[in-house]
């Protein structure tokens, strides 16, 4: 069964990708970076990309569409910022929330940093929480480790999920998977050992855990390395020069720990091979480190839709 869905501040797709594995079929997708859009367009030319701001966004005509989703975001709540919350002119929670009252989903799923359910901003949380449950939803927030949906990286993300209270009691976190992710060396070894570097196989020994977080970066700060002093030291117990990015892997005689691809990075987040990124490797790993994984969509739109269709066969043998 395909539900239909209006994602809000897109990127590159990473959740919309994940929902549309779970069954979900945007109407709609709004972006204000061009890059972002540009790479939308050139994976799923027949999407409806719409490039701006989603502070001047109409959603009315959206109204009925059975899921609003979208990563609104992060630096607002992050730890590496200053936490303005609210106050932070980048906080698009209120524009996210006038979409609700406008489109009135089924459900609502919005992903954000862990640094949100910080006790400083319990208030703001519980502000969210109201305005929902005003418009007819029970509001959840959950903590879910990227790694435990099969990428190999730990990337905790806040996930939050409103659903109408006429079928709330449908919807279930999604369970962990049993299986571990694959460590770094032996999910990017074929990557790293493409132009027949030498030293691939003793690197691939070397990686042998899940990465750190990806650090995107914002527009403003932020180029194409692996994040501040913390995680570059992280990524270097795993033998990855953190430092920057390459365009290709290692040559064959390369001595010295390697850097990653756009190519690699994008496969740590969780994205398919065929998934193109726009852009010079500064935008595109921009996109990348900003994205929200495509599993871990998939595995929380897996379960909306769910909550969705034992909902909708309820209604049935009722009427029945």
């Amino acid at each position: 069964m395909l539900f239909t869905s209006l994602e809000i501040c897109a990127g590159a797709g990473g959740q919309a990708l994940g929902l549309e594995y779970a069954g979900f079929d945007h109407e709609a997708l709004v972006e204000i970076e061009p890059p972002a859009c540009a790479t939308l367009r050139l994976n799923r030319p027949n999407w409806n990309v719409i490039e701006g701001d989603l502070r001047t966004f109409d959603g009315t005509p959206y109204k009925g569409v059975e899921l609003l989703a979208g990563g609104v975001p992060c630096p607002p709540f992050s730890k590496a910022g200053r936490q303005l919350g609210g106050s932070d002119e980048r906080d698009l929670f209120p524009e996210a929330i006038r979409l609700v009252d406008e489109c009135r989903p089924q459900a609502v799923m919005l992903e954000n940093v862990r640094g949100l359910l910080d006790a400083v901003f319990d208030d703001y949380r519980n502000k969210v929480e109201k305005q929902l449950k005003k418009l007819g939803y029970v509001p959840r927030w959950q903590l879910l480790n990227a790694s435990d949906y099969g990428v190999s990286q730990l990337r905790p993300r806040v996930v939050f999920v409103g659903i109408k209270k006429s079928f709330a009691d449908e919807f279930a976190w999604p369970e962990p998977k049993l299986i571990q992710p694959a460590t770094v060396g032996d999910l990017l070894f074929d990557l790293m050992s493409a132009n027949g570097w030498k030293g691939a196989n003793r690197w691939r020994q070397l990686a042998n855990s899940i990465a750190p977080t990806l650090v995107g970066g914002s527009k403003k700060h932020g180029g194409p390395d692996l994040g501040p002093t913390r995680a570059k030291a992280a990524w270097a117990s795993l033998c990855v020069d953190g430092h920057g990015l390459w365009d290709e892997a290692a040559p064959k005689d390369y001595v010295g720990m390697p850097r990653l691809t756009p190519r690699m990075a994008a496969r740590i987040q969780g994205f398919p091979d065929e998934w193109q990124f726009f852009g010079r490797k500064t935008a595109a790993y921009r996109q990348i480190g900003n994205a929200f994984p495509p599993p871990v969509a998939f595995a929380v739109g897996k379960q909306i839709a769910a909550a969705m269709e034992a909902a909708s066969s309820h209604r049935i043998i009722k009427a029945a």
